[in-house]
């Protein structure tokens, strides 16, 4: 047992980033359990090192911005590229997330919102984290990931406090700030939203 590390981004999604199109998109359930650090991260600072080698954790270094999350087969990663003259990343978080949150909404999920810089939430607590890298000026790249049902005690053992943190966290733990979509009641399959989110992202893609 022991953890991984690499520096170079090269997680599935990665492969949309030279994508012709002017929007793309990639949709992947993880194979194992990654941590994967912002740019600005160090993993002795991101991350509880012992207990990601006890659980054989893989710590990728992304190119986006924003601190740590975690990765796994019970997550979902929804990634994208948005280019075009006079984008910027807060265009980019709002037009993603959005159909994101309607996804959501439309498959019951119930006071879903955007909170924070680009976070979406069930009311007070975070179930999606986003981050975003501009490739070149009207060129970015946006990944995110919804947490269909990870051990949140987990994710608190895994992930030391944030440097930074949106308003609305509080301080809060990630135990007591992360939740997900089982631990809040709702039976979807991860199958189930990806299609959805598919779906509505290939509707996006003829805009």
């Amino acid at each position: 047992m022991g953890y991984c590390y690499k520096d170079k981004y090269d997680l599935p999604d990665i492969q949309i980033i030279d994508s012709p199109r002017n929007f793309d998109f990639f949709l992947w359930q993880p194979d194992r359990l990654y941590i994967v650090l912002g740019r600005s991260d160090k993993p002795d600072l991101a991350v509880n090192m012992a207990e990601a080698g006890r659980v054989n954790a893989c710590i990728v270094k992304r190119p986006s911005g924003g601190h740590a999350v975690v990765l796994s087969p019970r997550t979902i990663v929804i990634s994208a590229i948005m280019k075009g003259h006079g984008l910027n990343g807060r265009k980019v978080f709002d037009r993603i997330n959005n159909i994101i949150i309607n996804v959501l909404t439309d498959l019951g999920v119930k006071q879903v919102m955007q909170r924070g810089i680009s976070d979406i939430a069930i009311g007070q607590k975070k179930i999606l984290g986003s981050s975003i890298y501009r490739r070149r000026p009207g060129h970015y790249f946006y990944h995110a990931v919804l947490n269909h049902s990870e051990d949140i005690d987990l994710i608190d053992r895994l992930l030391l406090h944030p440097r930074r943190e949106p308003d609305y966290r509080q301080g809060r733990r990630h135990k007591e700030f992360v939740t997900s979509l089982t631990r809040e009641g709702y039976n979807l399959t991860i199958s189930q939203i990806i299609w959805a989110l598919g779906k509505r992202f290939g509707q996006a893609m003829q805009q």
